[in-house]
């Protein structure tokens, strides 16, 4: 009964008619397709996950967690904040951080890789193990995820990604699957890789900041002139402070995780 009561509420957020800026049957030929095939993605991730929650129950926490991130990027993607993110800079960096340090991190927190297992069988596992690779290096994980950053906030890129829907799918698919590599290297590190996981958290808090304070001094719009510089400054204090938020409070951890390690080897 729990499964039908979300399966109809996840299918109206989808689905057109709710008043959501991306109506699929009101969209432009253009448009159209990719705005289905995302929705269409988005249904069957979720869809699979909650299949796979019914024969492996991962708790209500974790179900929630789960839950609640999905909700969240289905209302970041196809509700009126991705309209307005095409004419607005801080709109746009505003549905960035939303998927790198809010989405990604709940996702990786309900840890749903045996529900997926469950509902797919070896698909899944064979699938993720070559990226699931990357997850033992977390400066490594932080690069990739940082030379994503960096490129799609680039102005060519950034730009493709506004006039093309098909560039923005993918845009969202690499911020999504490289801050999703990112966090669950540092939020599941080990004991041999925590120290990693704190360098490439401060190495991640650095970098963003960087590029949040170029956007946010910056003398010009490098967006454009139809793109505000007050809008351009506001985004750059988005990735900064805001953005830079969540990483400081896994700093913190990682870091208090890595120091009674040196702790416990010390009495030891």
């Amino acid at each position: 009964m729990l499964f039908r009561i979300l399966l109809f509420v996840f299918a109206g957020l989808l689905l057109p008619g709710l008043g959501f800026a991306h109506d699929p049957f009101s969209a432009s030929d253009q448009t159209r397709l990719p705005i289905i095939l995302s929705a269409l993605l988005l249904f069957f991730f979720w869809l699979s996950y909650s299949i796979g929650a019914l024969r492996v129950w991962p708790g209500w926490w974790r179900w929630l967690v789960f839950q609640s991130a999905t909700l969240i990027i289905a209302l970041t993607i196809f509700g009126p904040l991705d309209e307005w993110a095409e004419t607005n800079t801080a709109a746009h960096m505003t549905q960035h951080m939303l998927m790198i340090v809010i989405i990604a991190p709940l996702w990786v927190l309900a840890q749903p890789l045996p529900q997926f297992a469950a509902s797919s069988g070896r698909v899944i596992v064979w699938l993720w193990s070559p990226l699931f690779r990357i997850v033992r290096y977390p400066m490594l994980a932080a690069c990739l995820h940082g030379v994503i950053i960096w490129f799609w906030h680039a102005p060519k890129p950034y730009l493709l990604a506004l006039d093309n829907p098909w560039w923005h799918v993918v845009e969202h698919a690499c911020f999504l699957i490289t801050a999703g590599l990112f966090w669950w290297a540092v939020l599941r590190c080990t004991q041999y890789t925590t120290a990693r996981a704190f360098l490439a958290l401060l190495f991640t808090l650095m970098h963003t900041g960087f590029l949040g304070a170029l956007l946010t001094f910056a003398h010009g719009s490098l967006y454009g002139s139809g793109r505000s510089l007050e809008s351009q400054q506001l985004a750059g204090l988005i990735m900064w402070v805001v953005g830079g938020m969540p990483y400081m409070v896994a700093a913190f951890w990682c870091g208090e995780r890595w120091f009674q390690q040196i702790m416990r080897r010390t009495a030891s």
